[in-house]
Formats: structure tokens, sequence, C-alpha cells
């Protein structure tokens, strides 16, 4: 009887250490990022792709990034004073090179060759927080491109880009930018030919060499975009952007331009 007594205190005395030592493992549980998306911008204009990222969550200390494969492509760490504040969100936009270029020494990347560098697949972000928690998303990149707008200026087919001739309007006219509705893929580049599910449209306004730009965010069934008379009124050059974005986040945009009274020379 004693010794089982013994034994019992011996095994007691054993597992409260385990115990206590197994508190701190739930501070290793793994959280989410409130946003992790990773997503690929077209333009179509100009023709190239950049690959983008939008993460925002919890303060934290440093972040990675790894493709499919599972192969670090981004690693974030925040230092001195700034590892004392932490960030909590972070957007970045890659370089893009042309598809092609007259330059025989500019870099250029067709879409074939941005395709295979970045790969459809689960891409993992993972950061830890300033208490050493671990954050960690999985988000699904696709080659599924929509296709690009075809843009109108009151009724008149936008110019291919702002250097070639471009639609007039009337000065004090109102002007509407209207596009067709999107229902399918990219045509030429990405997965082609199947339906895409738009979850808004965006038109961008701004006027070269100032730095003056705006943006507005429209709904899926939106077809148009009044341009606000007070930016009429800035020059008699307004560029604008159509974006069109699926639910994957990946997104497609086209770039023109119109005058205001008459073209400047």
């Amino acid at each position: 009887m004693r010794i089982q007594k013994n034994f019992s205190h011996m095994l007691a005395a054993a597992v409260v250490p385990l115990t206590m030592a197994a508190v701190p493992l739930s501070s290793w549980a793994s959280e989410a990022f409130d946003e992790g998306e990773i997503f690929f911008e077209l333009n179509n204009t100009d023709g190239d792709l950049g690959i983008h990222a939008r993460i925002d969550g919890d303060a934290w200390k440093k972040i990675n990034i790894s493709d499919p494969d599972g192969k670090n492509m981004l690693n974030i760490k925040v230092k001195s004073i700034l590892k004392q504040q932490g960030l909590t969100e972070i957007f970045f936009e890659s370089a893009e090179p042309p598809f092609e270029s007259d330059d025989p020494e500019e870099v250029t990347l067709t879409p074939e060759e941005f395709f295979v560098r970045f790969p459809e697949g689960d891409y993992k972000i993972t950061g830890m927080t300033l208490e050493g928690d671990t954050l960690s998303n999985e988000t699904r990149v696709s080659h599924v491109m929509p296709a690009p707008p075809e843009a109108m200026v009151n009724g008149m087919t936008a110019a291919e880009d702002c250097d070639a001739a471009l639609p007039v309007v009337g000065a004090g006219d109102p002007v509407t930018i209207h596009w067709n509705t999107v229902t399918h893929s990219h045509p030429d580049l990405g997965t082609s030919g199947v339906l895409v599910d738009v979850v808004n449209y965006e038109v961008v306004v701004e006027i070269d060499e100032t730095p003056f730009k705006t943006s507005t965010i429209l709904p899926p069934s939106a077809t148009s975009f009044e341009v606000p008379e007070e930016i009429l009124a800035l020059s008699d050059e307004i560029k604008f952007e159509v974006l069109v974005r699926e639910a994957s986040y990946n997104q497609t945009a086209i770039e023109s331009c119109f005058c205001v009274g008459a073209c400047p020379e």
C-alpha cells in the first residue's frame, strides 16, 4: 500500500509540470489575417501584367509569402523601433514589364512567361504577431483574367490609347463613360473562354501631369459612369481607366482619354 501511495505522489508530481508546460502551446495556434489576397492585374491597353497582394490583420513583426511549391517569394521583417510598433496592413504591386518593346534593351515578359513564373495554385501567407502568435492564410491564385471592357464616351468609341485620335465632347456638356457587361475571361491570355463572376467595376479619372486622380468602385450591374462637372473643368484632356475585377480578385483594365471642347495641340 505504501509503495502504491508513493508511486501515486510521484506520478502526480510528474504530471503537474507537463500540464504547466502545455499551457503556452495554445498561443501557437494559427489565426488568420483579416485579409490576405494575392492576385494579378492586366493593363490591356499597355500590354503588361503584374502580381499584387493585399494583407491586413493584427499587428505583426514579420511576414512571408510562399508559392504553391512551398518556395519563399517574399520575406519582410520589421526591425528596431518599427518592430516595437508593428505593421497591420501592407499592399504591394510588382513591376510590370511590357509584353513586347521596340527597344531591344528593355526587359519584356510575355503573358506565357508571366503565368509560368506565377503558377496557379494555393499561395500561403504567414506572419508573426508582436506577441509571437502565428497568422496564416491560403489564397487560391487563378490564371482566369476578365476580358477587357469595351468603353464608349458619350456614345463615341473610346480611343485605343491616349496617343490615338481622341473623341471630343462639347465644353459644358455632361460626359458619360459606358462599357459592356463583362461575362467571360480574356480571349487571348490566361485561361480563356470561361465564364467569370464579376464582383465590381472601378473607374479611375485623372489629369496627366497633375496630382489629380480619383477612383470610384461600382457594383457588377453597373455599365456607366458620369464624370463630375468639376473634373471636366480642370483640363481639356481627361484620362480614364475602366477596370473589371472578378471573384479571384484578378482584374483587367483599359485606359483611354477624351478631349473637352477641343484637343490640345
